[in-house]
């Protein structure tokens, strides 16, 4: 039997295990590695999809566009705090290792769809800006709650993360909310 990998075998010793838990667990490195993005993203180790979790589904039941907004910057502050760091990781993984890149399909980009069914819910609230259509809301959540952004801001600029999501959701609402006057 070959030697273990030495990235593994780091990975189990700083987790205190033997090298061969962390095989029986993951059976490899990039089993591994899709487990800790998938895990940064949920904050968990639960199978549910974001746009399943209690977060997402409160945020998009709120009755109006700001409170919407409001709950949607919040929690994908949260995403964000977990992901974004190790983003520059999984873009340099997936463009050294075609087995890694493949574990991250082509087709729609899942950001991207939850964005879109956050705008599809905004589309009816009372408060939203008239003749907005939903694919420039999602437009606009994409891009301004995006983790490149995120940490252009956070890790590049010296944002606080509460400083983030205030700047965040202020965009935001002047974007895709009505004007209050």
């Amino acid at each position: 039997m070959a030697a273990p990998c030495a990235g593994l075998q780091e990975v189990a010793d700083r987790a205190g295990v033997a090298v061969q838990t962390v095989y029986f667990a993951f059976r490899n490195k990039r089993t591994l590695f899709k487990d800790v993005v998938d895990t940064s993203i949920a904050g968990d180790t639960e199978p549910v999809a974001t746009m399943d979790r209690e977060w997402f589904r409160a945020a998009c039941a709120e009755p109006t566009a700001a409170g919407q907004l409001r709950a949607h910057v919040h929690g994908t502050r949260e995403i964000l705090g977990r992901v974004a760091p190790i983003m520059p990781l999984i873009a340099a993984a997936a463009a050294t290792d075609p087995e890694i890149a493949a574990q991250w399909p082509d087709g729609p980009d899942p950001r991207y769809t939850v964005q879109y069914a956050a705008a599809e819910a905004l589309a009816g609230k009372p408060d939203i800006r008239p003749g907005l259509s939903i694919d420039m809301a999602a437009d606009l959540l994409f891009g301004l709650l995006s983790p490149q952004l995120y940490l252009i801001f956070v890790r590049d600029r010296g944002w606080s993360p509460d400083t983030w999501e205030e700047w965040a959701r202020t965009a935001l609402t002047s974007q895709l909310c009505a004007d209050p006057g």
